[in-house]
């Protein structure tokens, strides 16, 4: 039961995150306790199984389609590859690139961490009106070069929160490329998700209906011997 609660955790935060741009969902992965041996007079009668809990928790990285916004200042990535970013904590990787322009002309994520380029520095804009971003990740303003986006891979992805993933960053992916006024949709698929968490639901009810029926046995045993000593 407790398992599942877990696992309906999971569903519910993907569910909240489906139109979440470049958001990964996350997959539980379930172990078994094993099974307890029963016995009788030393005579074995059958096992027990102690139930399962969460072995570990998957976020499937596998990349989403793009969609088209037609917003300059909005990039997806084809294929594999992560945009780098300054966070208060350090550097940090996403695939969520709606973006957009500080107060200090700087391009950043849509939770306000400004964009590296390859040199490790925020990427300094004249204007948001025009930005122009290459596929390779060159970003023009104003007709000069303003840098160039870091796409890097990623090994060992955790996730942080705010669309950001931790991990061992490593050279640019081949194949990659960026494509301006897109971005990569959402990888939970909202049906599937729907029809999982009911999946969940029932394994849970029909746990709870077993863990009922255990107790009305141990109660009606209960009353019987004590009906037993009375008499």
């Amino acid at each position: 039961m407790l398992a599942e609660l877990a696992r309906q955790d999971q569903i519910a935060h993907d569910l909240a995150n489906a139109a979440t741009p470049g958001y990964k969902p996350d997959r539980l992965a379930q172990r078994s306790f094993g099974d307890l041996l029963l016995t009788r007079g030393g005579t074995p009668i059958g096992s027990l199984s102690l139930g399962v809990g969460i072995a570990e928790a998957r976020t499937d990285m596998t990349p989403s389609p793009l969609r088209e916004t037609g917003d300059p200042l909005d990039v997806g990535l084809v294929g594999e590859g992560f945009l780098s970013v300054r966070t208060p904590a350090g550097v940090a990787y996403t695939r969520d690139g709606q973006l957009s322009v500080d107060s200090a002309g700087h391009l950043v994520t849509s939770a306000g961490f400004p964009l590296l380029d390859r040199d490790g520095s925020p990427i300094a804009v004249a204007s948001a009106g025009d930005v122009q971003i290459a596929s390779d990740g060159t970003v023009t303003s104003a007709g000069k070069t303003a840098g160039r986006l870091a796409v890097v891979s990623l090994t060992g992805a955790q996730r942080l929160g705010d669309g950001l993933y931790a991990g061992t960053a490593g050279e640019t992916p081949v194949g990659g490329a960026l494509r301006q006024g897109q971005l990569e949709a959402s990888g939970v698929n909202a049906a599937s998700a729907m029809v999982e968490m009911m999946v969940s639901l029932r394994a849970f009810e029909a746990n709870q209906r077993v863990v009922r029926a255990i107790d009305e046995t141990l109660g009606r045993g209960i009353n019987g011997l004590g009906g037993q000593g009375g008499s």
